[in-house]
Order: structure tokens, then C-alpha cells, then sequence
């Protein structure tokens, strides 16, 4: 193997690096975020399209798109050595900051949710509520004095 080589496997272990942080990133967003399953084959799709663009970029940019054998051994040790030695550690990292970005940007819509919901809607359900109790007794009213008139 010549230097060139080398570097080359090199360049693909790091893309297979990149590859397993991206496949990381959507099993992150899964994690933090509720997703129907249609969101779910919507964001497999995202992470196939991000890899194939990846991999074609990295062959085209570092190999001049050549295909070689250990350009495909390169990506997949980098793969296998992201998931084993920091898949799990970035996954519980970038979960728990998610959390709490989630919990940061959410307090502001808990307070206007909750003042709406206090000073706007709870009133107007009020009223509401009351329209049909209202209305019955000016149906009364109006039943007794139409009864009187005649």
C-alpha cells in the first residue's frame, strides 16, 4: 500500500466516522422528539440521501471517483469504530442538551399558553356556557308575558 492509499483509507475511516455521527443525529431527534411513523420513513429517507451525498462527495473529492476496495473496508472500520467507542457517549450527551433546550424554549409557551388560557379562553368559555341558560330564560319570560298579553 502506498502513502496515497493509506491516506485514502484514512479519509474513508473518517467518513465512516461522519456517516455513523449522521445516522446518530436521527436516532437523537427520535429520542427527544415524538414521531409518527410517516416522520420516521420521511427522516430514513434524509438519513440515506445524507449518506449517499457524503460517500459520493468523499469518493469524488478524495479519490477522484474511483472505486477501490479499501475505500469500502475504510468506511466500514469507521462505522463500526464510531458505534463502539462514541456512539453511545454523544447519543446520551446530545439527548440530555436537547432535553434541555426543550425544556429552556418550551417555558415561554407554557406562559403565554397558560395567560391565554387564564384571561382569554376561560372566560369566553364561560360565557359561552351560559348563552343556552340565558337564552331559556328570556324564552320564559317571553312565554309568560306573551301569556299575559292575551
Amino acid at each position: 500500500m502506498t502513502i496515497n492509499q493509506l491516506t485514502t483509507l484514512l479519509i474513508f475511516f473518517l467518513t465512516g466516522v461522519i456517516i455513523g455521527f449522521v445516522f446518530d443525529f436521527f436516532r437523537i431527534l427520535r429520542r427527544s422528539f415524538k414521531t409518527s411513523d410517516i416522520v420516521t420513513y420521511i427522516q430514513d429517507f434524509m438519513f440515506w440521501i445524507c449518506t449517499g451525498a457524503i460517500l459520493l462527495f468523499s469518493i469524488f473529492k478524495f479519490n477522484n471517483g474511483e472505486l477501490r476496495g479499501y475505500i469500502f473496508i475504510g468506511t466500514i472500520f469507521g462505522i463500526i469504530a464510531y458505534m463502539l467507542f462514541l456512539s453511545k457517549h454523544l447519543i446520551n450527551l446530545f439527548t440530555k442538551i436537547l432535553i434541555f433546550l426543550k425544556k429552556i424554549l418550551s417555558y415561554p409557551f407554557k406562559v403565554i399558553f397558560n395567560f391565554v388560557k387564564k384571561h382569554i379562553y376561560t372566560p369566553i368559555q364561560k360565557i359561552v356556557k351560559n348563552i343556552p341558560k340565558f337564552t331559556l330564560k328570556n324564552k320564559k319570560k317571553d312565554n309568560l308575558s306573551n301569556k299575559f298579553q292575551e
